[in-house]
């Protein structure tokens, strides 16, 4: 492993809000651009490289992951040594001083990072991270877990707090696969050509395509990104219901992302064992976690099921319940290395 390089670990940060009639306006999509998200994103250190909106939400790739941000709900993940914690506070102040929006809930996700020493505060630690959360959010978000869920190894912990104000009603489930140790023949599909003379839009697109990326869900409309000289990220839309990838393809700390959303109560119902076909058969990694918010058991096991087909072996599977927050089920694998038959 590099001594240093690029974090690929996401930081994820969901916030949900709630107001009169919220569901008859624009809501938080209202909020001016330059003014409210953009200076949002400069306190996280982060900016806006592609963007794409339909009837439901508006997704932005950043220049670190992305940004979802629906009438009542936003979601950024950044990844790198951005200060994802640093945008609660900013977006509290808009949603309430312009659209008088209150702040109903907050989850925040991540994984063990690969480069720890490199983060700043307040991601030096879970321990600061917390404490940081605790100490910004409303005291009326009076349900509050922090927990580290173990996994058979110390650099593969999944780390949750949640803060809530009153019992959520059913919401989608998230799904988030994080892939370390890419094969590095596929990892270099994302890299670009030296001087390809594309933008970032087109070389994405291209990446997209000659990846298979686009066959995960064909219906989608995707808004992709490549970087230069490597690195791809895109969002896709489908109806209500986002997916996104991201992708840090260099040798020794190779990393890639993938997380969408589904409901088991109208019609969005997640296709597992396709999605995870084609999300291996893209890295092809030799380690994986799989994160599961406010789902079941029988998808946890639909889950493992899926994975192990694709020669993969489950190494730990750890559950955990949040007040008012739902559940989280979390699972890592390992890929299952064949031994080539000697030829005699």
């Amino acid at each position: 492993m590099a001594l240093s390089g690029f974090e690929g670990f996401e930081k994820r940060l969901e916030l949900h809000f709630f107001g009169d009639d919220p569901f008859h306006y624009l809501g938080l999509r209202s909020l001016d651009f330059d003014q409210c998200i953009n200076q949002t994103l400069q306190a996280v250190q982060c900016t806006v490289v592609s963007a794409v909106g339909n009837s439901f939400f508006d997704a932005y790739v950043l220049s670190e992951s992305s940004l979802f941000v629906y009438p009542t709900k936003i979601i950024i993940k950044t990844c790198g040594t951005t200060q994802l914690l640093k945008s609660i506070q900013p977006l509290i102040f808009y949603a309430d001083t312009q659209l008088g929006l209150t702040l109903r809930s907050c989850r925040y996700t991540r994984g063990s990072f690969i480069f720890p020493s490199s983060q700043p505060f307040p991601h030096t630690s879970f321990k600061d991270e917390v404490s940081y959360l605790e100490d910004t959010l409303p005291p009326t978000l009076h349900n509050r877990k922090a927990s580290i869920m173990p996994s058979n190894s110390s650099s593969h912990a999944w780390h949750v707090f949640t803060a809530t104000y009153y019992q959520q009603p059913h919401k989608p489930y998230t799904l988030e696969i994080c892939m370390t140790d890419l094969d590095p023949i596929l990892a270099r599909k994302f890299f670009r050509p030296r001087n390809d003379g594309k933008t970032g839009d087109s070389a994405g697109k291209e990446m997209t395509e000659f990846t298979g990326i686009d066959q995960i869900n064909q219906e989608a409309l995707i808004c992709d990104f490549a970087f230069d000289p490597c690195g791809y990220s895109m969002n896709a839309m489908h109806g209500e219901w986002y997916s996104t990838i991201h992708v840090t393809p260099e040798d020794g700390y190779s990393y890639a992302s993938f997380e969408c959303v589904g409901s088991t109560i109208n019609g969005m119902e997640i296709d597992v064992p396709h999605v995870f076909r084609k999300v291996i058969q893209i890295f092809r990694p030799g380690t994986m976690s799989v994160s599961i918010t406010s789902a079941g058991g029988d998808l946890r096991r639909t889950v493992a099921s899926a994975v192990e087909a694709m020669g993969f072996k489950r190494r730990s599977c750890a559950m955990d319940e949040f007040p008012e927050a739902g559940s989280v089920v979390f699972q890592t694998f390992t890929a299952i290395r064949r031994k080539k038959k000697e030829v005699n």
